[in-house]
């Protein structure tokens, strides 16, 4: 899979993933630090990966729901803080389970995982799906 995390995101994760065979960016290592959002986003379209991004930076569903703004994927990791490996559980429950529906805003907590479409007539997802 092929990821880029906010600066939000725990950057611990990625060595583990990459050990899982994804292929993981990162903002403020692979790309500049203190991009705006909306650059994160465009970029992570551009670059066809999806973004990872945790609940302390809501501005993303905003950027898609609201300004439909165009994106491969996001993964909206919604946890309260938890150890590490909990995150990696998390996070590789929603890769290896929800892979085909990856293009979609997926909002991720500690009991559920909700993949969210943009609205019908929207521009949202790289592959096009997310109308009705």
């Amino acid at each position: 899979m092929r990821l880029l995390f906010d600066q939000s995101t725990d950057r611990r994760l990625s060595p583990m993933l990459r050990q899982r065979g994804h292929d993981v960016q990162i903002v403020g290592v692979d790309y500049p630090r203190s991009l705006p959002d909306y650059q994160v986003l465009a970029i992570a379209q551009q670059v066809g990966r999806i973004l990872v991004t945790q609940a302390q930076d809501r501005d993303f569903g905003e950027l898609v729901f609201r300004y439909h703004r165009p994106h491969a994927g996001v993964i909206f990791l919604r946890l309260p803080p938890v150890e590490l490996d909990a995150k990696l559980a998390r996070l590789l429950h929603v890769i290896n389970n929800y892979a085909d529906q990856l293009s979609q805003f997926v909002v991720v907590t500690e009991r559920q995982v909700q993949v969210r479409r943009p609205p019908a007539g929207s521009r949202g997802g790289a592959s096009g799906r997310g109308r009705g």
